[in-house]
């Protein structure tokens, strides 16, 4: 080397005597300093270029062709290991890999673990299969705008619906090459199929009276259009956060809930009074439907019994027609005379002891009296 010891003796600049009796200069001229304690052979530290010479010859011993050819062994032992380090690669328990080669995905999906491929002839894409979630119709921190929400409901109103769609990716291969952005689309036709789904419904249906019937019908509608395109991905729930109408109209849209509230409330006593009028009629008409069958069988019973009793004495009358005769006779004096007035005179006895003019009156009314009297 340049700065050996070609004599064995002297430094790199010069001077330097034979064996072990040189001037013992240094390399400006001067004598080196003493030491202060005993050293090697000469009594003096070991020399820096001894060391430097030594680790010289040991290079040469470990790497053939000198230095120059160390050199290039090291840089090819970095060049494997850094594609050492490049073709071995990590797919953590959420995720799966797909290899690439020369471009081409392979058929195979590399599962959770270390994976070896031949870099850069192989690369690798690695998507996560764990469940994922695509908020739509958010109000952007910074703005008040919220336009991806508002959508057109079937009566023309207006509405801010506000949804999440929670999504899992089932084929990574077609997750990764049928389509170019698949986080992008899937938000696309989750807004078009909201928009579909709450253009055909009442604004009602929306707000509060049949939000999961719209989420099915959406979440079905976005299974089919991904399903069209081949994205690989499966749509586990579709949540309507939220739905109102733009902050611009709100409080018009709250007084005409609260008359559709009002309207609600008379109508449903409109109802209750209507159904109490009704249930009061409809007992009083069968109250008289009762007493008009009541009144229908005793006159029926009645009449049955008055002709069977007719028939019963017409069947006395043709055995006994004098008996009959009599007892007819008789029974309706009786009814005729019971309530009147009358004196009976006996006119077997001559009528004796009878005077031409009777006071029948005072008679009579002194039969009272003395019916009273003797009560």
């Amino acid at each position: 080397m340049p700065w050996s010891n070609q004599n064995g003796g002297g430094g790199p600049w010069g001077g330097g005597g034979s064996g072990g009796g040189g001037n013992n200069q240094g390399p400006w001229g001067q004598g080196p300093n003493r030491p202060r304690g005993g050293g090697g052979g000469n009594g003096g530290p070991p020399d820096l270029e001894e060391i430097i010479r030594r680790g010289q010859n040991q290079l040469k011993n470990v790497m053939p062709g000198g230095f120059n050819g160390g050199a290039v062994v090291i840089g090819l032992l970095l060049l494997g290991v850094f594609w050492l380090m490049n073709s071995i690669y990590t797919v953590q328990p959420d995720e799966r890999g797909v290899e690439l080669r020369f471009g081409k995905p392979k058929q195979e999906v590399s599962m959770p673990g270390l994976h070896f491929h031949m870099w850069p002839f192989e690369t690798v894409e690695l998507v996560k299969i764990t469940e994922q979630q695509q908020n739509i119709g958010r109000r952007a921190a910074a703005s008040n705008s919220d336009a991806s929400g508002l959508m057109l409901t079937g009566d023309q109103n207006i509405v801010n619906v506000q949804f999440s769609v929670l999504y899992s990716v089932t084929d990574p291969q077609a997750y990764l090459f049928n389509l170019e952005y698949p986080a992008e689309t899937l938000q696309q036709v989750s807004e078009s199929a909201m928009r579909e789904v709450v253009g055909r419904r009442p604004a009602q249906d929306i707000f509060r009276d049949n939000r999961q019937a719209i989420a099915e019908g959406v979440k079905t509608t976005i299974q089919a259009t991904m399903d069209a395109y081949g994205a690989g991905i499966s749509i586990n729930t579709v949540a309507i956060e939220d739905a109102a109408p733009p902050r611009e109209v709100a409080d018009a849209f709250d007084e005409v809930q609260r008359a559709e509230q009002d309207e609600d409330r008379f109508l449903e006593e409109a109802n209750q009074y209507a159904n109490q009028k009704l249930g009061l009629a409809r007992g009083q008409a069968a109250q008289v439907r009762e007493e008009a069958a009541a009144y229908k069988d005793r006159v029926v019973k009645e009449a049955e019994g008055e002709a069977a009793r007719f028939l019963s004495i017409h069947e006395q009358y043709k055995a006994a027609p004098d008996v009959t005769r009599k007892r007819l006779f008789l029974e309706t004096m009786e009814g005729v005379m019971k309530n009147s007035k009358k004196v009976i005179i006996n006119e077997n006895q001559g009528g004796q002891g009878v005077v031409p003019f009777l006071p029948l009156n005072e008679l009579g009314r002194t039969t009272g009296q003395q019916a009273g009297g003797t009560q």
